[in-house]
């Protein structure tokens, strides 16, 4: 009888590894035709009330897990989503809601600081378009009566260093 080489049996471990670890994925997977569960998707939407700043499924007391078994519940037993989020909202207040419902002073509180973002950014670009594309036209009253003509010649330099001197020797003083 013939040994196979190890590297063999390592190869069929590994593979049976492998599907043993995908097989919860192709078990649990769901038709294409089935609609996804709301309620689990409802669970990570809204804000827990009972973890301030997390959503139901993030939040790991037991009174949000019972919050979400109850979503659960009411999606089984045939219930629409929008009464299950108004049942929440009259039970726990709109804390609950993580978006806006799209009128009154909730949604100006989210899109209030996005518009004025949005505002300012436009500001800063014009203005630093205008700073850039427009060629300084501001000059120092001694460069304006030293060249008139915006040209220099080459004598001009001794002319320059003699009075920088000028300059220099009156600041010391």
């Amino acid at each position: 009888m013939e040994k196979k080489p190890s590297f063999y049996r390592r190869g069929a471990v590994s593979l049976f590894v492998l599907c043993l670890c995908l097989a919860p994925a192709w078990v649990g997977a769901q038709p294409e035709d089935q609609e996804p569960s709301w309620g689990y998707a409802l669970s990570h939407e809204l804000m827990s009330p009972f973890c301030p700043g997390r959503t139901l499924a993030a939040c790991t007391s037991p009174q949000a897990a019972e919050v979400r078994q109850w979503i659960l519940l009411q999606e089984a037993a045939g219930a629409d989503r929008g009464e299950v989020i108004l049942i929440l909202q009259e039970r726990f207040g709109d804390a609950v809601r993580s978006m806006p419902e799209g009128e009154g002073w909730g949604l100006a509180a989210w899109l209030l600081p996005g518009g004025s973002l949005a505002v300012g950014a436009v500001l800063v670009f014009f203005i630093l378009r205008r700073m850039v594309s427009r060629p300084s036209t501001e000059k120092s009253v001694a460069d304006a009566s030293d060249v008139p003509d915006g040209s220099a010649s080459p004598h001009d330099d001794d002319e320059w260093a003699r009075r920088v001197e000028q300059e220099l020797a009156a600041h010391k003083r």
